[in-house]
């Protein structure tokens, strides 16, 4: 065999090794059942966080389709400057839930749970279970209310607490439309096979 061959070979085994299982969106996002039945390893994920944290499906589902479209590996985008030249991302945010280094490294913490990776389905929905727990200890906000477990999630519990979203309209639409998404994917949910 030759060496390109070789190399070849160890290059497409090196590479199949790494990435996220869901480096891509599922079809149908306005679809709870059919994200379910494309990425079935979900349902469990979701259930363990519902057991352990109390946090409703359709409300992890809601968050994480508006923090990453439930694209594992999601980012945030480039900064530029000069509009050419790259100055790094946005945030640290990363994964499924779109969470920041010091607030994984918080919830790593908090749980014992050291190996958490943020693009695995199951760390991520056990994160915002944590977190939206968090939000209901500290600032009062139902499980079940995933409007306003977005905007604790988008601004920090101190930041909930100050108002800081008053002062952002997009903020307030899209908060709005998590608390939409949340109750359309609970409706369908009810007549999912995958999920009863």
């Amino acid at each position: 065999m030759s060496r390109t061959l070789r190399a070849l070979i160890v290059l497409l085994l090196v590479a199949s090794c790494g990435g996220s299982r869901d480096a891509t969106a599922p079809r149908s996002l306005d679809d709870a059942c059919a994200i379910l039945a494309q990425r079935p390893h979900f349902v469990r994920a979701f259930r363990d966080t519902e057991r352990r944290w109390k946090v409703p499906t359709h409300v992890q589902m809601a968050t994480i389709y508006q923090e990453s479209k439930f694209i594992g590996n999601a980012r945030t985008p480039f900064r530029y400057t000069l509009g050419i030249l790259p100055m790094g991302r946005q945030s640290s945010a990363y994964g499924y839930a779109q969470a920041l280094d010091a607030t994984w490294d918080e919830y790593r913490q908090a749980t014992g749970n050291r190996g958490a990776k943020r693009d695995d389905i199951r760390d991520a929905t056990d994160f915002m279970g944590w977190y939206m727990n968090l939000t209901q200890e500290r600032n009062g906000i139902s499980l079940h209310d995933a409007r306003n477990q977005y905007l604790n999630y988008h601004e920090g519990h101190s930041g909930y607490r100050r108002g800081t979203y008053n002062s952002k309209s997009w903020l307030l639409r899209v908060s709005g439309e998590v608390g939409q998404r949340s109750e359309l994917y609970k409706a369908q949910l009810q007549s999912c096979p995958r999920y009863r």
